[in-house]
């Protein structure tokens, strides 16, 4: 390893789920002391990587949990929001309860964790804030529009967020997957009785013929935290084998 965050601090919200897990293993291997923020432990964590329960849709616990950070670090480097849900429904189908949650969790999360975070990464100096976008904040799933209006707005809030504390030493980019292989995405595939054959559909949609996995998202991620990317802020980078690069009506 390249050692890319050595001496850097990171704080992952999400960190027990697939491409939450898979970021906080890669900053660790850079040499990155990390957070796993979630409300459920994983399993076993790496080296100089450690959990924390935490509710991003609790202000509360938002404050109370980056003021407690205060006192063990100088300095916050390395912002992570990759907490986020799904739901599968149009918006006939979807509750007021669950539009609510999902946007409480993939939007109002980030709000708050990064509004308490921000004292601690002006101390870094050239503090990095990486949010979770989607694709399907560009263009649409069937079924998701209450995910893709969250994905949008998180869209929206990553320019506005570059542009306000830029100024103040902060990057702020966001990461938009396409499909990547994680509980989410096999969530989406459900129980069909011919899976394996939905599944290879759905590779072979992608110009490179294959979806993503949570080690590719990764290594996105461990770029722009560092500090090869200081010159990266206000971006939505999409990363998803080419699947929004071409025409879909070609594949009729």
């Amino acid at each position: 390893m390249s050692k890319l965050l050595d001496g850097k601090t990171a704080f992952v919200t999400g960190g027990s789920g697939g491409i939450g897990s898979a970021t906080c293993a890669r900053f660790a291997r850079e040499g990155a002391r990390v957070i796993a923020a979630d409300l459920t432990q994983p399993g076993e964590l790496p080296d100089r990587v450690e959990f924390l329960a935490y509710d991003v849709t609790d202000e509360s616990v938002c404050r109370q949990t980056f003021a407690g950070l205060a006192q063990r670090w100088d300095k916050l480097d390395i912002l992570v929001n990759a907490a986020a849900i799904e739901i599968e429904k149009t918006i006939e189908e979807t509750t007021l309860e669950e539009w609510n949650r999902i946007f409480a969790i993939n939007v109002t999360g980030m709000f708050l964790t990064s509004k308490y975070a921000l004292p601690l990464l002006r101390k870094s100096g050239a503090g990095s804030i990486i949010n979770f976008g989607s694709y399907d904040g560009y263009i649409a799933d069937p079924g998701l529009a209450a995910y893709c209006a969250t994905k949008g707005a998180v869209h929206a809030l990553t320019r506005a967020m570059a542009c306000d504390h830029g100024p103040e030493g902060i990057r702020v980019n966001a990461i938009c997957p396409g499909y990547v292989d994680t509980p989410m995405l096999q969530s989406f595939f459900g129980e069909s009785g011919d899976i394996e054959t939905l599944k290879q559909a759905v590779r072979d949609v992608h110009p490179t013929r294959t979806y993503g996995t949570p080690e590719d998202i990764a290594n996105l991620v461990n770029w722009l935290a560092s500090d090869e990317a200081r010159y990266a802020s206000g971006q939505l980078w999409v990363i998803d084998g080419g699947l929004s690069a071409q025409v879909q009506q070609m594949h009729l």
